[in-house]
């Protein structure tokens, strides 16, 4: 498969703007839609950025499920002024990341990657681990979506530097499981997807509490894993792709 021109996905209805009055648990935002304030399916239930969310503009899709307690779910949200015309969007729905990547594989636009991506699979099991893609059955791509280093040094709701995670057991496994599978004829790729023009990743300054996942990432690099990035534009109709990269980390 050529890489083929820049071909957006549309979204099956146009997203709705709504604003952020408060975050009252994980699962949860209220939003003000049409001077009416409810409650918002918050997809992402970690750290998103590090600032209150209070008054910050987002982007909702509407629940196709009539049943469903949450008629809406936060798609995006924008660290500009809700005042402002056009803003700026970073998406947090981590959850459909793996289908925008999905997407842009089967319209050959990552051919810089995978130059053919004819054979998708997804949720692959391989040793302890499911891996997000199995492509040609060959090559395995992880993909990962990160939410807590968004720009939000300077916002007016900025909380201030926030502690370092130190949860790394899942991820380490995967590193370890995906990088063994590297073989003569084989690929392993660790892809970062950012929904938002991101700089390229570079690894931070490193405190005790991470020194166990920046180990296992040399340790993968060494056995030949390849790391990547990729980030996306999301807007009220869908999802195009901004640029992909491979990154030097080591």
């Amino acid at each position: 498969m050529t890489n083929k021109k820049s071909t957006k996905l549309i979204f099956s209805k146009p997203l709705i703007e709504g604003l952020i009055k408060s975050r009252p648990n994980r699962f949860i935002f209220e939003v003000l839609i049409n001077n009416k304030t409810i409650k918002v399916h918050c997809p992402s239930t970690g750290r998103i950025g590090n600032i209150k969310f209070e008054n910050i503009p987002c982007f909702l899709s509407a629940s196709e499920n009539p049943a469903r307690k949450t008629p809406y779910t936060a798609e995006a949200i924008s660290l500009d002024l809700p005042a402002k015309k056009n803003k700026q969007w970073i998406g947090i729905n981590q959850v459909k990341a793996n289908s925008y990547i999905e997407f842009f594989l089967k319209t050959g636009q990552l051919s810089k990657m995978f130059f053919s991506s004819q054979i998708i699979k997804r949720e692959v099991k391989l040793k302890n681990s499911r891996i997000d893609f199995l492509i040609n059955d060959v090559d395995y791509l992880e993909v990962k979506t990160p939410l807590k280093d968004m720009p939000t040094i300077g916002h007016p709701n900025y909380l201030g530097k926030h502690q370092p995670l130190t949860e790394f057991n899942r991820l380490i496994k995967h590193l370890q499981d995906i990088s063994q599978s590297i073989g003569p004829k084989s690929r392993a790729l660790f892809l970062m997807c950012y929904l938002y023009d991101s700089p390229a990743f570079q690894v931070p300054p490193v405190v005790k509490a991470e020194q166990r996942i920046v180990r296992a990432a040399k340790q993968a690099f060494n056995r030949g894993m390849e790391n990547w990035q990729i980030n996306l534009k999301i807007d009220k109709t869908g999802v195009s792709l901004r640029d992909y990269f491979k990154l030097k980390l080591f």
